[in-house]
């Protein structure tokens, strides 16, 4: 963002920033560190926020009372941008829809920039290079953010409660906030939405759309929009049908499901040909910590679902596998009710809880769950699972909490799990050879 305010003239002091210091020294743009100075700040034409700071901080309220615009990198953005936005949200799988939709439309050979809540700043880029398209995932504290921003596609995969404390702890504020990615949006743009989710269904009534609304759905085929069934997902658009076989997608259960009709719509909705489309879709690799198979020994598979950091995101990681589960969760609890994953933990064989507090998880699964053991390191979790586990069961990483008790983030403790896995996995093979 400093970048852009320096190509375009403006003065700007930018706060906590040490990885850019040279380019700011260079471009002659002043910054402080380790405070905010109130004087500077209240000085500003126009000030953006990061998306992690509250509108209820003190100064962001000063600011605001003083008329200082005070907006969202994306919104700032999007003044300088002249390509057409896909803005993906959603309280989970954004992250790997808007990876599989950036794949879809980069293997195509579409000029196509990625950003938003992934990558690198879209502010950043445009300093170096503008794209045709921009594929942005977002979430509700951007969105919360936009004034002028208008996405060509918007996409709302679904809606649970989350992030409550910045809502005043009232579900409708959260949902108010997803559905406010479209209010820009005129009758040459598209709102995608999965509308067999409970409160996106229960909330459409409530919102109008200037856009043409296209559904993504299970349980009937919609006129507009996209259908999966166990054999395939379908895409109803202007009166044309086309079929994509699910064995294409490399992306495991239902959710991912919804996910990929997302962007393989959006992929026609950029006008994708259907041959192209099926020849990328098993090219794409799952994201890091989402569902993300880091290895198999002796027929067990180990999987990473760190980022699952909800029990939402672990009741879709929990029904993606019929196979028997040894189940590592933990962390800092959100105020989780796991009655929410009584349908789908009837497989898990095993819990071993990774974090400092476990007794909420003992109490509920006491009596659902024979085994349950516990651990504040990551190897031993690890190890503990690959003992309590036989052929084709598996190993699965999905907290359900955040990190901050054990890890620095959700990266580092996947990239742990990783590791463990790995030095679990020489440990045997070398206790093999020195065997034979």
């Amino acid at each position: 963002s400093g970048n852009l305010y320096f190509i375009k003239l403006f003065s700007i002091s930018s706060s906590d920033i040490s990885s850019d210091k040279a380019k700011l020294y260079k471009a002659e743009i002043s910054f402080e560190e380790g405070k905010h100075s109130e004087s500077l700040i209240l000085n500003a034409n126009k000030i953006i926020k990061s998306p992690g700071i509250a509108p209820k901080v003190e100064i962001v309220q000063k600011a605001l009372a003083n008329d200082i615009p005070v907006i969202d990198e994306l919104e700032f953005a999007f003044g300088f941008t002249k390509g057409k936005i896909i803005a993906i949200t959603g309280t989970n799988g954004k992250s790997t829809t808007t990876m599989l939709t950036y794949h879809l439309l980069k293997e195509a050979g579409l000029s196509v920039g990625l950003g938003g809540n992934i990558g690198k700043s879209m502010a950043g880029q445009l300093v170096d290079q503008d794209f045709d398209w921009w594929v942005l995932e977002c979430s509700s504290f951007q969105i919360d953010g936009f004034v002028d921003f208008k996405p060509h596609i918007g996409i709302l995969l679904n809606i649970t409660p989350d992030h409550l404390d910045r809502y005043e702890y009232k579900v409708g504020n959260y949902v108010t906030s997803k559905f406010s990615l479209f209010k820009n949006q005129d009758e040459e743009d598209y709102a995608l939405l999965f509308t067999e989710d409970k409160l996106i269904n229960a909330n459409l009534s409530k919102h109008q759309f200037s856009s043409k609304l296209l559904e993504l759905k299970f349980e009937d085929i919609p006129n507009e929009g996209a259908y999966a069934n166990p054999s395939g997902i379908m895409i109803n658009l202007n009166e044309q049908r086309h079929t994509f076989s699910q064995d294409l997608l490399t992306i495991k259960g239902k959710h991912n499901q919804t996910n990929a009709m997302a962007s393989i719509l959006t992929a026609k909705l950029a006008k994708i040909k259907n041959e192209k489309i099926t020849e990328s879709l098993p090219k794409f690799k799952s994201i890091q910590h989402r569902l993300e198979s880091v290895g198999n020994i002796h027929g067990i598979e180990f999987i990473n679902d760190s980022k699952a950091t909800n029990v939402d995101a672990v009741y879709y990681a929990l029904d993606a596998f019929t196979r028997p589960i040894i189940w590592i969760v933990g962390g800092v609890d959100k105020g989780n009710d796991y009655s929410q994953l009584d349908a789908v933990s009837t497989n898990v064989k095993a819990i071993i809880c990774l974090g400092k507090d476990n007794e909420k998880i003992k109490e509920y699964f006491k009596d659902r769950c024979p085994i349950i053991e516990e651990t504040q390191s990551m190897q031993d979790a690890v190890e503990m699972g690959y003992k309590l586990s036989k052929d084709r069961e598996v190993v699965l990483l999905s907290p359900a909490c955040a990190s901050f008790d054990l890890f620095k983030n959700y990266e580092d403790r996947g990239n742990q799990f990783r590791l463990a896995f790995q030095l679990l996995e020489r440990e045997i093979e070398l206790k093999k050879l020195s065997q034979s």
